[in-house]
């Protein structure tokens, strides 16, 4: 992974202390688009299973984790794809 996935990971493991936790760079799936960046990057898909998502809804699970990312999201990060569960759930 790269510099970018290197700092979300870091950042997600050490406030969520996940029981899983997949970065996948899908940035190549969008070359030529608007926000693409050069070498990549720019688009994720991130699936968190975290205790920390225990009685929250959805959108209460996705600000946690934009608010944690905010460095990212307002810089090389253009688009970031949530799948967020607490654990046992489907």
């Amino acid at each position: 992974m790269g510099k970018i996935a290197d700092a979300m990971r870091e950042t997600l493991n050490t406030r969520l202390a996940p029981t899983r936790l997949d970065i996948v760079d899908e940035s190549d799936r969008h070359s030529g688009h608007s926000g693409a960046r050069e070498g990549g990057e720019s688009h994720f898909v991130v699936t968190i299973e975290s205790a920390a998502f225990e009685g929250l809804k959805a959108v209460a699970r996705q600000r946690l984790v934009y608010g944690l990312l905010d460095a990212q999201l307002k810089g090389p990060v253009h688009a970031l794809s949530l799948r967020l569960r607490a654990p046992g759930e489907a």
